[in-house]
């Protein structure tokens, strides 16, 4: 487990694909972020989460105070989370912001879906990073907190998440799960300013230089 920082009060990691973030989920029995870290630093309180399919930095507290403190920071958006996500396609914009309101957990997979009567107000902004031939490297930036809401925003765009199979994207073999990653945090807290970076993956890393090559042999 890559470790992002620590202290007596946060502890922030790289979520490794494919590891659930706290047990409990549909799945019951699977192992869990929470209780691989509980085992080796004790009690953490859970402050935020990511998909089990979905990478990058992920903050816990150490201690009920920190907890109190950094919950409130997340439930008013004053810390910034980035992501970055592979698109299927090349959008004609550089940026745009994605206002679709949203339903979750809807059906026997539990989808978030697109629902302008009954949904919630949902926010995301799209910027692109980076161009190749068929795809696009983008970051993203979720103005609230809707389960899915990276990923159901992408697709509602027409530009679905590489291998995100769930919300429309085609089958692929340049990457085994969707192409999302939690790239950065930004927050303040006891008197400091924390940007927490996390590294991508190596499945990320791979498919993004068979992106280049391809790109650049067209």
């Amino acid at each position: 487990m890559e470790i992002l920082y620590a202290d007596p009060s946060l502890l922030a990691v790289n979520k490794p694909a494919g590891l659930a973030a706290v047990p409990g989920g549909w799945e019951k029995g699977e192992p869990s972020l929470l209780e691989e870290l509980e085992a080796e630093y004790g009690r953490l309180w859970i402050i935020h989460r990511l998909d089990k399919v979905t990478s990058g930095v992920m903050l816990f507290a150490r201690t009920a105070e920190a907890h109190r403190t950094l919950s409130m920071l997340f439930e008013t958006h004053a810390a910034r989370k980035a992501y970055h996500a592979i698109l299927v396609g090349e959008p004609k914009w550089d940026e745009h912001t994605a206002r679709h309101p949203l339903r979750i957990n809807v059906g026997h997979s539990h989808r978030t879906i697109v629902d302008h009567s009954k949904g919630k107000p949902s926010e995301t902004s799209f910027r692109i990073l980076e161009r190749y031939t068929g795809y696009s490297l983008v970051e993203a930036i979720p103005a609230t907190g809707r389960t899915h809401q990276i990923r159901v925003h992408a697709a509602a765009l027409w530009f679905p998440i590489l291998a995100d199979i769930l919300y429309g994207a085609p089958p692929t073999d340049l990457i085994s799960r969707p192409a999302l990653h939690a790239y950065s945090l930004h927050f303040d807290f006891d008197g400091k300013s924390f940007a927490l970076t996390a590294p991508y993956p190596d499945d990320y890393v791979r498919t993004l230089e068979r992106l280049k090559v391809g790109t650049s042999t067209e």
